[in-house]
């Protein structure tokens, strides 16, 4: 079941709306954990067993890490261990096993399928585990708040990574609104519109270009492709985002947010700290800063570093070209703390330029799955053995220039801005906000209607 979908609007989040509020307070925690597990079990049920199983022995785990954290750090130690053995266990097997087998020769498993979300559950589980270890966290002693953290289904399949010390407090104490509950619909209503009406046209347009439109290869064929492809990731994740923040809202939660316009990015470094902020927070607090973080040497960070980006690429997926994607841009990171970093702040415009080019070709790395996909690209990008353009193509963009300055000017806070100078300004402008909100839900609806089944890019990790 995705959110983009006329039967989790209409039936799910209404049906669960109405149980949750009519449950008294104490009871909503235990509401939510069932629901959040026929979330999950929609189109997999099978899963629910094992996410079950990871959230027991977490649980359990937990009694034995608290007990020990002080009296006996070794023992402490090797409980926490085990705990993430168990659940990294499954991610290993279920997400890794058939690439590790394909390339070391042993025999795959055919009907292996990847339970969905497994990524994102997993590492919540695993900060859990781990911040409780440091005395970061207290205690889960109830079970039901715990196991309503680990399936909280807003954040469920695709994030924000949500860490338990985020919402520890919430599970317990949080408060439902009028105004957070408006916020709420607002914020996914606006999530909503981002990722169909913006994220699905330009997957569509990415995918015409490289394949449906028919063309010959050609340079501005080859741009267009990355230019589409590049806003289909940042507003179906992005608009994905959107949507969990504001279902937390509509039930009391707040979340921590996952992007801050990152194509306005003025270096990769920069670009990081805006993109998927919650995964890049979860590798730099439990890998990069548990090694040494910058503090061990420039040649050990720049390691360190290594091994944020190849783990961070192979969570994406379990195949060469996510290595790759993790490579490539710890290249640019090393160099931008080496030495590009101070220049780039001297030369801003030039430095977005720069910027947005490097994450527009890794996007491509990220795209194709095939080594071989990824150097035929770079030569076409580049015009080697590649006409430069055709009439057919030159037609096809200047008919979707308009979309394209949509989608340029969405990317960035101006909109946001203005509405903000609006507001203060003319009061009715507050008063149309609703208006303008239900006439965006309307639209996503027609598209929903339209088109039957519109899936998150994220759900594959």
């Amino acid at each position: 079941m995705v959110f983009s979908s006329l039967i989790f609007i209409f039936a799910y989040l209404a049906i669960t709306l109405f149980v949750y509020y009519i449950t008294p307070l104490r009871w909503r925690n235990l509401v939510l954990f069932i629901v959040s597990l026929a979330f999950y079990g929609w189109g997999e049920p099978k899963y629910i067993i094992l996410m079950l199983v990871s959230i027991i022995s977490a649980y359990a785990f937990g009694f034995g890490i608290e007990k020990y954290r002080k009296e006996d750090k070794t023992v402490a130690k090797w409980l926490l261990f085990a705990s993430l053995a168990v659940n990294l266990s499954f991610l290993l097997f279920f997400k890794y096993y058939n690439f590790f087998a394909e390339n070391i020769g042993f025999d795959m498993i055919e009907d292996l399928t990847l339970p969905v979300g497994i990524s994102f559950y997993t590492f919540q589980i695993m900060s859990y585990s781990i911040d409780l270890y440091r005395g970061e966290v207290p205690l889960a002693k109830k079970f039901v708040p715990f196991g309503t953290y680990v399936t909280l289904f807003p954040q469920l399949i695709a994030g924000p990574i949500v860490r338990y010390k985020d919402v520890c407090d919430q599970l317990e104490n949080r408060k439902e609104t009028v105004s957070k509950f408006a916020s709420g619909v607002s914020r996914f209503v606006t999530g909503l519109g981002k990722k169909l009406i913006l994220g699905d046209a330009a997957a569509a347009l990415a995918e015409y270009f490289e394949t449906a439109g028919g063309f010959a290869p050609t340079v501005i064929g080859s741009w267009a492709v990355m230019l589409f492809y590049t806003f289909h990731i940042y507003f179906d994740f992005s608009g994905y985002s959107d949507m969990a923040i504001g279902l937390g809202r509509m039930l009391g939660f707040e979340f921590v947010e996952n992007f801050n316009y990152p194509y306005i990015a003025k270096s990769i470094t920069d670009f990081w700290r805006r993109w998927h902020i919650t995964l890049s927070t979860w590798f730099r607090e439990y890998i990069y800063i548990p090694l040494g973080g910058n503090r061990v040497g420039k040649a050990r960070g720049f390691l360190n570093l290594l091994t944020v980006w190849l783990l961070t690429g192979f969570w994406h997926g379990a195949d060469w070209n996510y290595i790759i994607w993790g490579l490539y841009f710890w290249v640019f990171l090393v160099i931008e703390k080496a030495f590009l970093g101070k220049l780039l702040k001297k030369i801003a415009p030039i430095a977005h330029i720069y910027s947005l080019f490097i994450i527009g070709f890794g996007w491509m790395i990220f795209f194709h799955n095939d080594i071989g996909e990824i150097l035929v690209y770079l030569k076409q990008i580049f015009g080697i053995g590649t006409a430069f353009s055709s009439s057919s193509v030159w037609n096809e963009v200047i008919r979707v220039l308009p979309f394209i300055a949509v989608c340029i000017l969405a990317c960035t806070p101006l909109p946001r801005k203005l509405f903000e100078k609006a507001e203060e300004k003319f009061r009715f402008v507050t008063a149309l906000k609703p208006f303008a909100i239900t006439l965006l839900f309307i639209v996503c609806i027609a598209y929903m209607v339209d088109n039957s089944f519109s899936p998150f890019l994220y759900y594959i990790f």
